[in-house]
């Protein structure tokens, strides 16, 4: 390999794990400002508990970005159907299981109205979507306005947000969640085969791949993250059931953006939409389909939300969709479209739900954590621009 081939393999592997790298230094830093107490089994589950909701914000947005669009209405649209969830289980008297299916489809019916804006009208997706942010901020209030906050009491609505898995009968580790730690497990087995798989199929088409012992570093060390965040939330009370539910849509978005036919046609539109259109690719629908699946997306963190809080506010929403958009571009998804990862908006939500956790327990002042959270998004995105270049 020439010193030009392997700098661009290096800048690749920077480009990509970089993040990881990131993410494990605020983790030793904050453990060590707060003398342990940032890593304590207790607050890694009210964080993995608080991000839940962000971080499928951020995998619908992942996806809207792709296609080179941005929606801005999904702080409120997820606020507003939480708001709904909760009329629905307290006033007209709805189980979980009707409340739930009818959310999502209205999430879906909301994505599908900007889809149509945005496809079929050809108005701006900022545009639309900050319509969409007036009008659903509007409409929260609305619903709100008579009932204030609304309390939710249903005990299995609430699970979602603040219930965890049970587990099996213990005397080996007292005080572990066994469940959890062998969930753990089986997401490091299933990582490491696919990962493995994967690194087959792009030799077969001889395709670059990472050097064997870059390799195996990327597998330990992701093996490594996966299965301390697992001994720690097995520490506490194990897996929440949001985490579940995140998981969940992980792994179904990354099956989908990477295994289908459908997957590949977004990265294509993202990539350059007329030359998509020109080889037999549906611009609108792939626009339909992704602004749809970003309501359904918001509709689950609405529920998520509601549920954490066990109540809906006339404030609900308020700042999930900079956090959300945050989150993507910090996890690597590119500015101009076309590159992204579901798994890296994940690492971009705990990255930033990470900084904000840390500096709070530390004390710090408000506005010292909008700025550092601030020079944290554009430190990415210049790391991202820059890599980018100097890949070419």
């Amino acid at each position: 390999m020439s010193f030009k081939e392997t700098l661009k393999a290096q800048t690749h592997n920077i480009r990509d794990y970089g993040m990881y790298i990131a993410f494990v230094l605020i983790v030793i830093f904050f453990t060590i400002a707060t003398k342990g107490l940032f890593i304590s089994s207790r607050n890694i589950g009210n964080l993995v508990n608080a991000t839940s909701y962000i971080a499928v914000l951020a995998v619908g947005m992942t996806l809207v970005i792709v296609i080179r669009h941005i929606d801005l209405s999904v702080g409120y649209l997820a606020g507003t159907l939480g708001a709904v969830a909760a009329i629905a289980l307290k006033y007209w008297q709805l189980p979980v299981f009707a409340t739930i299916p009818l959310v999502l489809a209205l999430g879906i019916l909301a994505g599908l109205v900007t889809g149509f804006l945005v496809a079929q009208m050809k108005i701006p997706a900022f545009v639309a979507t900050l319509a969409g942010w007036l009008f659903y901020r509007g409409t929260l209030q609305l619903v709100t306005r008579s009932t204030g906050t609304i309390i939710i009491e249903n005990d299995i609505f609430n699970a979602l947000g603040n219930g965890f898995i049970p587990d099996l009968p213990n005397k080996i580790l007292p005080g572990i969640h066994i469940v959890t730690l062998l969930l753990g497990l089986l997401v490091i087995i299933l990582y490491i085969t696919s990962e493995i798989s994967n690194r087959k199929k792009t030799q077969a088409y001889n395709f670059e791949v990472l050097p064997m012992n870059m390799f195996i570093l990327k597998l330990v060390g992701i093996s490594i993250i996966i299965g301390g965040i697992t001994w720690v939330l097995a520490g506490y009370q194990g897996l929440s059931w949001a985490a579940v539910v995140l998981v969940i849509v992980v792994l179904i978005y990354s099956y989908i953006t990477s295994k289908t036919v459908v997957g590949r046609h977004i990265y294509a539109v993202g990539g350059n939409p007329e030359a998509a259109e020109l080889n037999g690719i549906s611009v609108k629908k792939i626009t339909y389909l992704v602004f749809g699946s970003m309501g359904m997306l918001t509709a689950l963190a609405g529920i998520l939300y509601a549920s954490w809080l066990r109540s809906a506010t006339t404030i609900a929403g308020q700042g999930m969709e900079f956090d959300a958009i945050a989150a993507a571009f910090v996890g690597g998804v590119a500015v101009a479209g076309g590159v992204g990862k579901v798994t890296g908006s994940i690492l971009g939500a705990l990255v930033m739900a990470s900084l904000t956790n840390g500096m709070n327990l530390l004390g710090w002042d408000i506005s010292v954590q909008y700025i550092v959270r601030a020079l944290v998004l554009v430190g990415a995105v210049i790391f991202d621009v820059t890599t980018r270049k100097s890949g070419k």
